[in-house]
């Protein structure tokens, strides 16, 4: 983390703010002498640290805390559940969401919306897009909750530093600037400050949602720090991460699974290639396979998640087409990590999105094609290759990895998130 103003004496308090906050909002509730410890400064360098974070509304004091040692036991401090709210939206082929969650990790309102956004122009997505952002910050404000940031998930490439989603094939989108379109949800113009801004591939939110949620705080443990995430709706695509950090790639173009080719002399891709990956595993492949057509089954069963639900359904009824289309898709899906695996041997694989919906057939061929194709399966001196698991999370990964992206804005700088009024930022996560 390193938060504006440098070493400066601004600096680093600034950092250590920071540091309070973050450490309440990962372990909270805790007492101000366990808040030092865990940063390693002294009580007397917590206290005004704690006094300025409450006094900003962030933190709350909910109680005393047990005794540790000498003197009168304290109280217990805890992030707030008013004031700053991240905001996250996910623009998807059959579908638009947005939520907003506090600082506490809560969700406080969600709406969603079928769109058809395939081959629409950015310009009536983003207004459409823009409405339902009103509605949550509508929502939430007789709460106390304010927006901090925003934070859009796309199934596309997205320019490293940029709000520019380069390429996204299944919205037909080149080129296209978001924060234009986003002018009103960003900076309102009734007077109070805008918000930063931040576009971002949905796999990469769906891994960081991996990361800050995966697991359920008891029997089930989040992910490892290395690890692949893989998402799919209509499209497919990955995030890899490394130490707990997203490996994004020179351009910012890192993950792109779904044009891994694994019949290089396969089927055409609308991205200009054959045999990719998203011809074989994608769901409009899945839906054609399973002796379906995706423009029917479209039309019939549209929003988020209806096609897969659907395919799951045949495929728990036993019908012969849909098990033999995801035993299929699996095996390619497995072809392709396959290839990731022995480039980078992560520790895990993790399924998200609509994958994590159909993995109880697309599992075994998966982990089948894994076993064959993989080095480290072969190496004696080493337990196997990494562990392939589901995300509890499923298809609202990418969801909730945006709104709690958006939450860093605060948490890696609380005096600027409280800070009466500055200009208009774009900040990529």
């Amino acid at each position: 983390m390193t938060a504006p103003g440098g070493d400066t004496q601004h600096g680093i308090r600034r950092r250590n703010l920071a540091r309070v906050l973050q450490a309440v909002a990962a372990h909270g509730p805790l007492s101000r002498p366990a808040v030092a410890a865990r940063i390693g400064l002294t009580r007397a360098g917590v206290a005004p640290l704690v006094e300025e974070l409450l006094r900003a509304g962030l933190l709350v004091e909910t109680g005393r805390a047990a005794p540790s040692g000498r003197g009168r036991p304290g109280s217990e401090l805890a992030v707030s559940d008013r004031g700053p709210a991240g905001i996250g939206a996910e623009i998807g082929v059959d579908h638009l969401a947005v939520c907003a969650v506090d600082l506490r990790g809560r969700i406080r309102a969600r709406v969603a919306a079928d769109a058809a956004n395939r081959h629409s122009a950015p310009g009536p997505v983003l207004r459409r897009l823009s409405e339902l952002l009103a509605e949550v910050t509508a929502r939430i404000a007789p709460e106390g909750l304010r927006p901090a940031g925003l934070a859009v998930a796309v199934p596309g490439l997205v320019a490293r530093g940029s709000t520019t989603v380069v390429h996204a094939p299944n919205l037909g989108w080149r080129a296209a600037d978001l924060a234009p379109g986003l002018a009103a949800a960003t900076a309102p113009g009734d007077g109070s400050p805008g918000i930063p801004l931040t576009v971002e591939n949905e796999a990469n939110l769906g891994a960081l949602a991996e990361l800050a949620l995966g697991g359920d705080g008891g029997t089930r443990p989040g992910p490892p720090p290395d690890f692949v995430h893989v998402s799919a709706e209509i499209g497919i695509g990955a995030a890899v991460v490394v130490d707990g950090q997203l490996l994004r790639g020179a351009r910012g173009f890192a993950g792109e699974l779904g044009h891994v080719p694994v019949y290089p002399d396969g089927r055409v891709c609308d991205c200009g290639g054959r045999g990719c990956l998203e011809q074989y595993a994608g769901e409009q492949a899945v839906l054609r396979a399973g002796g379906l057509t995706p423009e029917r089954a479209a039309a019939a069963h549209p929003g988020p998640g209806a096609r897969i639900a659907l395919l799951a359904r045949r495929a728990a009824d036993g019908d012969a087409a849909t098990v033999r289309a995801l035993r299929e898709a699996g095996t390619a899906l497995g072809i392709a990590l396959a290839g990731a695996v022995n480039l980078l041997d992560p520790q895990a694989v993790v399924l998200g999105g609509a994958l994590a919906g159909l993995a109880p057939w697309v599992l075994p061929s998966l982990e089948r094609e894994l076993a064959l194709r993989t080095a480290v399966a072969a190496d004696p001196g080493r337990d196997g290759g990494p562990a392939v698991t589901v995300s509890r999370l499923g298809a609202d990964g990418p969801l909730l990895g945006a709104a709690h992206s958006a939450l860093r804005t605060v948490l890696d700088d609380p005096l600027h998130s409280c800070t009466p009024a500055h200009s208009p930022r774009t900040r990529i996560g």
